[in-house]
């Protein structure tokens, strides 16, 4: 499989995708790649918005995406696709509407027949087992919590290593060692911003200049960053 799994869209400052954009030309190849694109998470603006804003940003590096509500069989979408590419916004929006076009097992399906698979935030989420490690508010039922599963572990993106100031509430990290009491036996990837997870040719790493927590229940949580192995992970 060929994966690309970021933390996030965009640095703040900086323009839409430009952060990943190099990892992402390289990731896709120097031939042009139509992308099936799927904006499901898409919430406050349309598909349509979201389509274009991808496009403005991939075509500056040869490549373009389609989304996959202009397709009158999304199933026969994904299946003719010459690589996916599922956007961030609200995991649970996302994981109903791929469960109401029957999209899990397809995509899992196609992506592990070698198709690449690129995802940010949410995108990223829904390559896991399941959405259990989402930030987002749970906004609808999405009828099951399981996900594409493309890896065992599980992804918290956008991870943060403290509560804003002034805030009362449990810390990112309490909140995954609540996820870790239920699933003792999952990894959990703290995905800092600025960071993406790449599995090419069986070797799983991290890119960006920002390190990686790992979580796992009874063992202290621990740090590690680019040119470490995180291929370990991959083991069910």
């Amino acid at each position: 499989m060929k994966l690309l799994l970021l933390s996030n869209s965009t640095m703040p400052g900086e323009d839409y995708l430009a952060y990943p954009k190099k990892e992402i030309q390289q990731f896709l190849g120097p031939q042009k790649v139509k992308a099936l694109f799927i904006p499901f998470a898409a919430v406050t603006f349309s598909f349509e918005e979201y389509e274009r804003k991808v496009n403005e940003s991939l075509q500056e590096i040869g490549h373009e995406v389609t989304s996959i509500h202009r397709f009158k069989d999304p199933v026969k979408a994904v299946e003719e696709a010459e690589a996916i590419v599922i956007g961030g916004g609200n995991t649970w929006q996302l994981v109903r509407m791929l469960h109401d076009q029957d999209l899990m097992e397809a995509i899992r399906r196609k992506v592990q027949q070698g198709t690449p698979y690129i995802g940010w935030s949410a995108g990223s989420n829904v390559a896991c087992p399941t959405l259990r490690t989402t930030n987002d508010m749970p906004i609808i039922d999405p009828k099951s919590f399981n996900t594409i599963n493309l890896v065992p572990f599980q992804i918290n993106p956008h991870y943060l290593d403290a509560n804003p100031e002034g805030h009362g509430g449990e810390t990112r990290e309490q909140r995954i060692s609540e996820f870790l009491e239920i699933n003792p036996d999952t990894y959990v990837v703290g995905l800092r911003e600025g960071t993406m997870l790449k599995l090419e040719d069986g070797q799983l790493s991290l890119i960006g200049e920002r390190s990686a927590r790992l979580f796992l229940k009874g063992e202290a949580p621990c740090e590690k960053a680019a040119g470490d192995d995180f291929s370990f992970l991959l083991k069910e």
